[in-house]
């Protein structure tokens, strides 16, 4: 008996890991081919493209099938590739690692499981239903850790971005440009908000290979997903584009942030007292019972013994 169970781990063991590999090599060669398909199609002929096109009606459905399919799977993985940068992920091996990941979580825990169940410690139905739960668990989780993390970053940005604003209102008026306004930013405030700082020494990069204040503000707005950000980027590129004064409209700007962050925080106060509702009734209400009725209680049960027998 345990010969087979030490066989049955050896082969759980040996199909996992096999099936680790065979997804490397698997995401290796997509990407290969990728690229492969990417270098055809921008070193074909369009001569040849448009003779093909007008060879046949049902080539060119096919054609526009598979077009339409890899055109699905591209924009699919730009969402994915949006989302794992706007968790705060931005190395380019991290949408593998998130893959893998979320793959050994789906995975791990239906093994274990059937080596539980082959070991006799979970019956068939508790099976099923710890191994189907925790693959469904293991394939939402990362998921759901990319729109925290994506969440917290953006709440961070909210509560720096006006002190930000003002640093840079100051800097431009006293005679500096956006980029060393932005750079003053970076340095100023990387103790108080090195969320911001580094964003903006990325931006003061961007702006030093060639890239304007209102592209660089944009790609930030893009790594967040943050309205905030993306209005801010429009009224810089405005005043860029215009000629317009970008002290005034950064001033404007500030103090309208200013005001969404003051209502935020009154919405927050106003919900804070029906959520206080539920822990009241769960945990102080029972707890002033036992206090209040507790010496009823006791006397009542003294009453009735008097009167018993």
């Amino acid at each position: 008996m345990e010969g087979m169970e030490d066989g049955t781990v050896m082969v759980v063991i040996g199909i996992a890991t096999t099936g680790c590999v065979f997804l490397m090599v698997t995401l290796w060669l997509t990407r290969k081919n990728g690229l492969r398909a990417r270098i055809d199609e921008l070193s074909q002929d369009p001569t040849v493209t448009s003779t093909e096109s007008g060879s046949g009606s049902g080539g060119s459905s096919g054609k526009r099938s598979n077009s339409r399919s890899k055109n699905k799977e591209e924009k699919a993985k730009a969402a994915l590739i949006d989302r794992v940068m706007q968790a705060g992920l931005y190395r380019p091996q991290m949408l593998a690692v998130y893959q893998v990941v979320r793959l050994l979580l789906s995975l791990v825990p239906g093994v274990l499981t059937f080596m539980a169940f082959q070991s006799s410690m979970l019956s068939l139905n508790w099976a099923l239903v710890v191994g189907v739960g925790s693959c469904l668990f293991g394939i939402l989780a990362p998921s759901l850790w990319l729109d925290y993390k994506k969440s917290c970053r953006q709440t961070m940005l909210r509560r720096a971005l006006p002190d930000a604003l003002d640093v840079i209102i100051i800097c431009v008026e006293a005679g500096l440009s956006v980029q060393a306004a932005m750079a003053k930013v970076s340095r100023e405030l990387s103790s108080v908000h090195p969320l911001l700082a580094a964003e903006m020494m990325i931006c003061q990069r961007e702006m030093q290979l060639g890239a304007s204040a209102g592209e660089a503000l944009n790609r930030l707005s893009q790594r967040f997903d943050l309205a905030e950000m993306r209005s801010l980027a429009s009224v810089i590129s405005q005043a860029e584009r215009f000629g317009a004064s970008i002290i005034s409209a950064l001033r404007v700007h500030a103090q309208t942030l200013r005001e969404k962050r003051f209502q935020r925080a009154e919405e927050l106060a106003q919900k804070a007292s029906v959520k206080l509702v539920f822990p009241t009734i769960a945990f102080i209400f029972p707890a002033l019972f036992v206090v209040l009725a507790g010496p009823a209680v006791v006397r009542i049960f003294g009453m009735f013994d008097k009167m018993g027998p």
